[in-house]
């Protein structure tokens, strides 16, 4: 019995090229589509699991991008289709937009026949490995990781992390935007681990936590004697993940001076240490990370627009642990399998009452907040099972409504948003102080009046 080809779908609306793919390729079943209706009715029909596109389809009567309109379309119908598209006249800005929305890779016109051959059995391959990733976990019942390590079943996730391992493999400057928890960090070491620098090595630095008149040795290094202090030559981040990965976490906060420095690295990939004249090429790509409205603060003149668009050629936007139904619990399970090994080997699980209340919380601090709870859960926790109270969520529970004297709704109100701002600072007072609008001391007698600890 002759074994059945696999499908190729090419969408293209010049004749002359739909002739010509439709006998370049012998060992797939090609199917040829001209149109946005067609394709989807051919993508329903053959179930192709790669499909090419080009952009440049004549656009809809009312002015939709009809190339862009089908790519959403195939993403939205079936999501591990692998699209590569074509774009002509040099178009990167379109290339790298669709393969933000979803698209596995792209080729330039004119069409190279023996060069694309090469990107769709490529994607085919990848395909069938990742169908068979996903048959072999659903059987064995193994947590759900994608990138490595990162646990999530949530499809914002999962897509998430198929744009992360799309983008490792070029060398695009990446923009991971979030609130403070999300795993910004682990997504940039699992980006570093999917690319071709993985040999090379992964720095992170956050730009928050080191003080700015600090910071620029710490990004670029300084020669011996450049100011007091340097007691001899040091490398900056910049330079140590030279070949590899540089993380900037909380890239909002580099000072506009420093600014034109890196975005000058960015533009030449050289570097001067501070107090030196030497420079010095270096081949660092660049990951950054931030919580802050960085569009915001280039209409405030506090971030620079040009700095702005070297660093986010790819905008990757990871959704709060509140948005990812149903990971809350997986994560929770993860944390507790770890920390009990580690502190209590008694525990062995959660109980229903402590699986509502985790199921129930809106965690304003993410999965940071969340890994916070379980481990002080493990510790706290008298018998085999964590319950509810020892995650510390009586105040879930309590209705505010019946809650008629003024002190104590204030004080109620007090201990919520001071444990809030703690689990999203990593318990750093500083930064818990200035999140909550008020000064150390302040913060300080509040912690002290309320019992609670950093």
């Amino acid at each position: 019995m002759t074994e059945k080809k696999p499908t190729l779908l090419i969408v293209e609306d010049d004749e002359g090229l739909q002739a010509q793919l439709k006998w370049a390729y012998d060992d797939f079943e090609v199917v040829i589509a001209g149109d946005r209706d067609s394709a989807l009715a051919l993508l329903r029909s053959e179930t192709p699991a790669v499909v090419t596109l080009d952009l440049g389809l004549p656009p809809d009567p009312d002015g939709t991008t009809e190339g862009f309109a089908v790519l959403d379309a195939i993403m939205e119908l079936k999501p591990d289709t692998k699209v590569i598209v074509a774009s002509g006249h040099g178009a990167r800005e379109s290339a790298l937009q669709a393969i933000e929305r979803g698209a596995y890779d792209f080729y330039q016109k004119p069409l190279d026949i023996e060069a694309l051959g090469l990107i769709v059995r490529r994607a085919f391959n990848l395909h069938q490995i990742e169908a068979e990733n996903r048959r072999l976990l659903a059987s064995a019942g193994e947590e759900k990781t994608v990138l490595g390590r990162l646990i999530t079943g949530a499809p914002e996730m999962v897509k998430v992390a198929r744009t992360i391992e799309r983008v490792a493999s070029t060398n695009v400057s990446v923009m991971l935007l979030g609130a403070s928890g999300t795993g910004k960090e682990l997504l940039a070491q699992g980006l570093h681990d999917a690319s071709d620098r993985t040999v090379g090595p992964f720095v992170a630095i956050n730009c928050a936590a080191i003080p700015e008149n600090l910071l620029e040795s710490e990004l670029f290094g300084h020669e011996k004697g450049a100011f007091t202090g340097a007691v001899k030559t040091t490398e900056g981040k910049i330079e140590s993940a030279n070949g590899g990965t540089l993380f900037l976490d909380e890239v909002g906060d580099i000072p506009l001076p420093l600014q034109v420095k890196l975005l000058r690295f960015l533009q030449e990939r050289t570097i001067e240490r501070i107090g030196g004249r030497k420079t010095i090429p270096v081949d660092t790509r660049i990951v950054c990370a931030t919580h802050q409205n960085l569009e915001a603060m280039i209409g405030e003149g506090t971030f620079r627009e040009d700095l702005f668009y070297r660093l986010a050629e790819i905008v990757v936007r990871i959704p709060s642990l509140a948005e990812r139904h149903g990971d809350a619990i997986l994560l929770a399970k993860a944390f507790l399998k770890r920390f009990a090994s580690e502190m209590n080997p008694a525990v062995t699980g959660f109980a229903p009452d402590a699986l509502a209340a985790i199921d129930r919380h809106e965690w304003p601090g993410n999965v940071r907040e969340l890994e916070n709870r379980v481990k002080r859960a493990v510790i706290m926790a008298d018998g085999k099972l964590v319950h509810a109270e020892d995650l510390d969520f009586e105040d879930d529970e309590e209705d505010e409504n019946d809650v008629l004297n003024l002190k104590v709704a204030r004080e109620r109100a007090d201990r919520r948003v001071i444990r809030h701002a703690l689990a999203r600072s990593e318990g750093n007072i500083s930064s818990t102080a200035k999140m909550l609008g008020i000064s150390r001391p302040t913060l300080y007698d509040l912690l002290k009046q309320y019992d609670l600890h950093a």
